[in-house]
């Protein structure tokens, strides 16, 4: 499979560039995985931290120009190691044997192949919890249709309504097209969320949206979307921890957190299009602190 980055088509930007004799497209990625971070997330979403962590992989570099990531320094700084196909596979053996609920993939877009080739040999060496694809869900069908049977649990972002607002933060074109048909790949694959008795996350659809301050139109329109396209079955997670870093600080809209009337406006719009199954994460917390459910799920954090 790695013989397909000698014209890199990964993702949407359609690079084509020969990455096995060193070139870098738009996301910097070389021919070897590079990874910056391995560890047990306790902060995720119920369903997928749990009471024993999630077992993260942060890959380098990103397809993405956010001006507000909050992982810059891996995003856009290129922090990381370059990691044989085989150290990762044990790796996730590695997560397993400490117990987490899963093997939660960070931005994983731009080693698609390594990843694969890395789960066959998990697989055979014994790995058996769920693996979830934690995307910015810009993502071409084709990549998307190569994960199939190889994901579990597909954890997308679904940041913006408007084309123009995805250009000016995250530097990306054609944004709302090619994600929300993501989106509705990602569910054909995997459909909505199924747990285990312990309410864990074994396979389905989980899309995340954060709130952004003076863009409540925008999350408005997302969740909307959301609540006519897709199946009341796929769960939304509503971040609210929002907070100006990186290059934000210098963008007069996002240059603040959200206030409690844009959050309460949210949360009203939830109850409204009645969105009945997710997660709201509480206000002022950067740690997921859980609050009473909407309609009968579990919301909040």
């Amino acid at each position: 499979m790695l013989e397909q980055l000698k014209e890199c088509k990964l993702c949407p930007h359609q690079c084509k560039v020969n990455r096995l004799e060193g070139k870098r497209g738009r996301c910097h990625a070389g021919s070897k995985l590079e990874v910056a971070l391995i560890s047990i997330h306790p902060y995720e979403e119920p369903c997928i931290s749990g009471t024993k962590g999630s077992g993260t992989i942060f890959f380098s570099n990103c397809n993405f120009n956010c001006v507000f990531c909050q992982n810059y320094e891996i995003s856009q700084e290129h922090f990381g190691r370059e990691m044989e196909i085989e150290e990762l596979a044990e790796k996730m053996i590695n997560l397993q044997e400490k117990g987490v609920h899963n093997i939660n993939l960070v931005t994983p877009v731009m080693y698609v192949y390594h990843i694969i080739e890395a789960i066959k040999i998990a697989k055979k060496n014994g790995l058996h919890i769920p693996i979830l694809y934690n995307s910015n869900g810009y993502e071409t069908l084709e990549t998307l249709k190569e994960l199939e049977g190889y994901i579990d649990v597909y954890l997308p972002d679904f940041k913006y309504y408007n084309n123009e607002i995805a250009k000016r933060y995250s530097n990306i074109d054609h944004y709302f097209e090619i994600t929300t048909k993501a989106l509705k790949e990602m569910e054909r694959q995997v459909g909505g969320p199924v747990f285990n008795e312990e309410g864990m996350i074994q396979r389905g659809l989980i899309v995340r949206h954060l709130i952004l301050p003076n863009y409540i139109e925008n999350s408005k329109h997302i969740l909307k979307w959301m609540k006519e396209n897709l199946s009341e079955d796929v769960y939304v997670s509503v971040m609210a921890q929002y907070f100006p870093t990186y290059k934000a600080k210098e963008e007069e809209k996002l240059n603040r957190k959200i206030t409690r009337k844009e959050y309460k406006t949210i949360e009203r719009y939830l109850y409204m299009q009645n969105i009945t199954n997710g997660y709201m994460q509480d206000l002022g917390k950067h740690e997921q602190e859980y609050v009473p459910d909407f309609k009968g799920k579990q919301r909040g954090w």
